[in-house]
């Protein structure tokens, strides 16, 4: 049983959703955003809620039921709300700044490295160690945040590098110095 793709998805009174053929278009606020529905899912939309129905307890339709939900819950909060990812950089001398759109990294490298946004990404750098990657697509918001983090990614011996806010380092000990 899909628990998730029976929970109905409450839409804001500013959120306009169209479904045409097997592509819903969800429209808000902060911009617009469309998805191809898997064939034998449907979308019910009504006043303020939007409902996922399978036509079956398959395998593929409980598994095509739960995805399509989430990701039509996530249209929904993107345009509504949009999605932030924030990023720390961990280490003597590591900042970033801004340069017009582009992000510029210095990490330790012998160059300083620039991250141009992909259409839909905005970059905010709210103090020289903390980067913040915004939009309205989760997964863009994601898959830009993890690119950014695998430039340098956190070392397990002092932990320097770029990681996630409030992720946790595993730490392992150093050399032992032995007799």
């Amino acid at each position: 049983m899909s628990r998730i793709g029976r929970k109905p998805i409450a839409r804001p009174d500013n959120v306009k959703v169209t479904i045409n053929d097997d592509i819903i278009t969800v429209e808000g606020p902060k911009g617009i955003l469309s998805q191809q529905i898997p064939q034998d899912i449907s979308i019910e939309v009504s006043d303020n809620v939007l409902l996922v129905t399978r036509p079956s307890d398959s395998k593929k339709h409980r598994a095509m039921h739960g995805l399509t939900r989430a990701l039509v819950a996530n249209m929904v909060d993107g345009v509504s709300q949009g999605f932030e990812k924030k990023l720390e950089l961990v280490g003597v001398g590591y900042r970033a700044q801004m340069q017009g759109s582009k992000l510029v990294i210095n990490i330790g490298y012998s160059h300083p490295v620039e991250v141009e946004p992909i259409a839909g990404i905005e970059f905010e750098v709210p103090a020289a160690n903390k980067i913040t990657v915004k939009g309205i697509d989760k997964q863009l918001v994601g898959n830009t945040a993890a690119h950014i983090r695998a430039i340098r990614k956190p070392e397990p011996y002092k932990g320097k590098g770029i990681k996630y806010e409030g992720e946790v380092i595993r730490r392992k000990a150093g050399k032992a110095g032995g007799k």
